[in-house]
């Protein structure tokens, strides 16, 4: 037996031991316990290593017990062949003990389709899902995919059909996703955040055959939005098929015995089933063709780095068409065993209840939206004391922001990320990362994934410290770009998937973002990171966001337009914003315009629309000319 001690964030000591805990190994245990003062936060012994304990060892925990008595210890990582051991002897009905988690590399040699019936084994009857109308159980999701399956296949639905799947958030967006997975269909995830001919359109770049439907935003109860999807997207009238929340799966399950043994249709891990859209923000949208192996992949490392566990809690407000609600919410939670509390709205109001009767303990969210809950009248502390992790996503918090965050949530650990739809993750913070690594990287590369840096003049790999384009590759790496022209698919010929943003890696190998190649500014032959220019504007006290664009300029070729949003109370004094900027940038970084505005567009991700906003201010400035 060996014993490493150390302290966790809450100065309690953690005792991870590894091997057999037996008459010769316990008396060394005891000695361990006897060392740690009784005034102790507490105690947890790890037995993720342990593979025996004997009655002597239980006698030892006993003993601990004793001395920490007010629920200050915890056995955690407990194996089933422990466990019973605990439950033999009745000390389970004393000691604190939590099981280990499943072993999640055993999910990767599955198709989505087996791994729905995986969980249905293991925990069939658990609780997966919450709403407002109740909790799903993984029996009750497979019990309705099953169900739902069986409709689509009537109406034609094959192995390999495309198939789009639009709709907010809802169980029954969960069901319809696994239900095309038991038949081998690719799911086409749109935004539902768009209009008809928006969500027609990119229909139509997947080359959907049917639609599936939920609530969209832009509907608002009018069924011809739905002709007008299909009539964009060339699907027959005959080929759509409604999940809208009317519809109550439950109400349905008599109906399953009859079609509980279809669908024996052998799906692959690598086959691909899941399609993926680029926001389209400049222009045409791109359809990322995905296999269950590659987001499983995804989800698994996620899910160690989110340190999730299946007595945790999730309210997701992150969207299921984009990759990081996928991966970080359903997938990653699914593999953990943990639960996922749906909202029925993203209101302020609607979320600190939901969080606080539920006990969430992960919620990720974009900077404003923290901001937005803080901000909320009824806050207080303790209705999101629960919560343990954030991943920021969207946008990187401002130092100022994370002090925030963190006052108003002491209890949270807030990690930074980056990805992107052809690959999800590509880095992330780790869950006790200082915050200067929080707010000044996107973390370091994600298990098995490999960045280099490269030169986007010459192609050269960057030395660490040095800007260049950020190209990746790794297991959960898109397959490519459905039907794009070769030019237009971003893999190389030495297998490396170019992302477009620009960055560098640090000496430490955390990963810094410095913008967008597309982004970049070039004024008068230099080169201007967006972001940089932002970085600095957003340490001045009267700004609460800030994004910054390259607008047209006869002389200079481009010029830096500031698009800002005062805090609330704040004063716009442009002379008074110049002059604090004057020592943060060089003279030919500073915005020659600054533009004022209550809110930015945003894309269905909760990201800005960056183009909508450039197109926004170049109007504006058309017509003060």
């Amino acid at each position: 037996m060996t014993v490493e001690k150390s302290c966790d964030k809450d100065n309690r000591f953690v005792l991870r031991i590894e091997g057999r805990i037996d008459t010769e190994t316990s008396p060394e245990l005891r000695k361990i316990i006897a060392d740690i003062p009784l005034d102790s936060p507490g105690v947890i012994i790890d037995f993720g290593s342990v593979d025996y304990i004997s009655s002597a060892g239980l006698r030892e925990l006993l003993i601990c017990r004793k001395r920490f008595a007010d629920d200050r210890m915890e056995v955690i990582n407990v194996s089933k062949s422990v466990l019973e051991i605990f439950e033999t002897t009745g000390f389970d009905s004393f000691i604190p003990l939590k099981m280990a988690g499943a072993d999640l590399s055993e999910y990767l040699k599955l198709s989505f389709k087996d791994f729905l019936k995986t969980k249905v084994i293991e925990a069939g009857d658990r609780e997966a899902v919450v709403t407002e109308n109740g909790s799903y159980t993984w029996m009750d999701i497979d019990m309705g995919a099953q169900i739902i399956a069986s409709d689509l296949a009537r109406m034609g639905v094959r192995r390999g059909t495309h198939v789009a799947l639009c709709g907010v958030n809802s169980i029954n967006w969960i069901i319809t996703f696994y239900a095309l997975q038991k038949l081998g269909a690719v799911a086409m995830l749109i935004n539902p955040t768009q209009t008809a001919s928006e969500i027609g359109n990119t229909a139509l770049v997947g080359e959907a055959a049917y639609l599936c439907y939920g609530e969209m935003v832009e509907m608002k109860g009018d069924e011809t939005f739905v002709d007008d999807i299909c009539e964009s997207a060339g699907i027959p009238a005959d080929h759509r098929y409604s999940f809208a929340g009317s519809v109550d799966i439950k109400d349905r399950f008599k109906e399953y015995p009859e079609v509980a043994n279809s669908f024996d249709i052998a799906v692959d891990p690598d086959d691909t089933v899941v399609m993926i859209f680029t926001s389209g923000s400049t222009g045409k949208p791109k359809g990322v063709l995905l296999s269950s192996y590659n987001l499983l992949n995804a989800g698994r490392y996620n899910c160690e780095d989110q340190t999730l566990r299946s007595d945790d809690r999730m309210c997701l407000i992150l969207p299921l068409f984009h990759v990081f609600g996928l991966v970080a919410g359903l997938i990653a939670n699914a593999m953990a065993g943990s639960v996922i509390c749906i909202p029925r709205d993203i209101r302020t109001d609607t979320l600190l209840e939901l969080i606080s009767t539920q006990r969430c303990t992960i919620f990720h969210s974009v900077p404003t939206m923290l901001v937005a809950l803080i901000n909320n009248k009824n806050f207080e502390s303790e209705k999101m004391s629960s919560l343990r992790c954030t991943i920021i996503s969207g946008a990187a918090a401002t130092e100022a922001q994370i002090k925030l965050f963190k006052q108003a949530m002491p209890n949270d650990h807030f990690l930074s990320s980056y990805g992107l739809s052809e690959m999800a993750p590509v880095s992330i913070s780790e869950y006790n990362d200082s915050d200067e690594h929080v707010l000044h990287t996107v973390g370091k590369p994600v298990r098995n994934i490999d960045i280099t840096i490269r030169s986007f003049e010459t192609g050269e790999e960057m030395p660490w410290g040095e800007t260049g384009e950020i190209c990746i590759q790794g297991y959960n790496m898109m397959t490519g770009y459905y039907k794009a022209a070769l030019q237009d698919q971003s893999i190389d010929a030495d297998g490396w998937l170019h992302t477009g943003d620009l960055g560098y890696l640090d000496e430490d190998g955390y990963l810094c973002l410095s913008g967008r190649l597309k982004e970049l500014i070039i004024r008068g032959g230099e080169n201007i990171m967006p972001i940089q220019v932002e970085s600095a504007m957003s340490e001045l006290d009267v700004i609460d966001n800030v994004r910054v664009v390259g607008v047209p300029s006869t002389f200079f070729g481009e010029e830096v337009a500031a698009c800002i949003k005062l805090k609330e109370g704040a004063v716009f004094d442009e002379t008074l914003i110049r002059e604090q900027l004057s020592s943060k940038l060089a003279r030919f970084k500073m915005p020659t315009y600054i533009e004022v505005y209550d809110e930015f567009p945003l894309l269905g991700s909760g990201k800005i629309d960056t183009v909508a906003l450039k197109a926004d201010v170049i109007g504006r400035l058309k017509k003060r000319t």
